[in-house]
């Protein structure tokens, strides 16, 4: 990513500072926290988007 973007005449960017209201603790929590992953959810009928190709067989 930094060759394509110093390609372009960008640079990464990166803060010189951490932000003072930043929680430290907040963070650590977060970082063990799992994510809940959903199920997928079902439609009214299965199918398949593509014409050329039936959505049973």
């Amino acid at each position: 990513m930094d060759l394509l973007l110093h390609r372009m005449g960008w640079s990464v960017q990166v803060p010189s500072r951490k932000a003072t209201e930043r929680d430290e603790e907040k963070i650590a929590a977060w970082k063990d926290q799992r994510p809940v992953i959903k199920g997928r959810q079902r439609t009214w009928a299965p199918g398949s988007a593509s014409r050329t190709k039936s959505a049973r067989g």
